[in-house]
């Protein structure tokens, strides 16, 4: 009697065919279309609220580890906390409330280029006179590298 391996019956049992390993690769694809699009949808949102056209210098930028409390004057020269409307009369007991009485805080202003240089030190003179010590602007870097000086 002769014997065969590779038949297909063994013992009245169909011996079942294997296929080659494949990964479907089409739901993982899917996952990471609506990741991106979520993330494209949401990532402009993700922009600190008051939006103002601030002006350009070539200063480094700063790195701080805590998030600093910031001031910004729009256009029509109206004050924000963070993205709160405030008064300047209102600002900097709500100053003193938020930090603690921390004089040492990081507090930044951020100055539409439209807005007239006096609102802005009328706003840094407040928090000056408050006793806040650490108050800095923040600009924007400019999109062109300045020219170098000849050497």
């Amino acid at each position: 009697m002769a014997f065969s391996s590779n038949s297909p019956r063994q013992n009245g049992k169909r011996r079942a065919t294997h296929l080659p390993p494949n990964i479907n690769v089409t739901p993982l694809v899917d996952v990471m279309l609506v990741l991106l699009v979520i993330f494209m949808v949401t990532a402009p949102l993700l922009t600190v609220g008051v939006s103002v056209d601030l002006p350009k210098t070539n200063a480094s930028p700063l790195n701080e580890k805590d998030e600093p409390l910031t001031i910004t004057i729009d256009s029509q020269g109206l004050v924000y906390l963070q993205e709160t409307p405030i008064e300047l009369e209102v600002l900097i007991p709500r100053l003193i409330a938020i930090t603690g009485s921390n004089l040492d805080a990081r507090l930044y202003v951020r100055g539409d280029r439209a807005i007239s240089y006096g609102r802005i030190m009328e706003v840094m003179g407040a928090i000056n006179a408050a006793g806040f010590k650490k108050v800095a602007l923040l600009t924007q870097l400019p999109s062109t590298p300045p020219p170098q000086p000849p050497k």
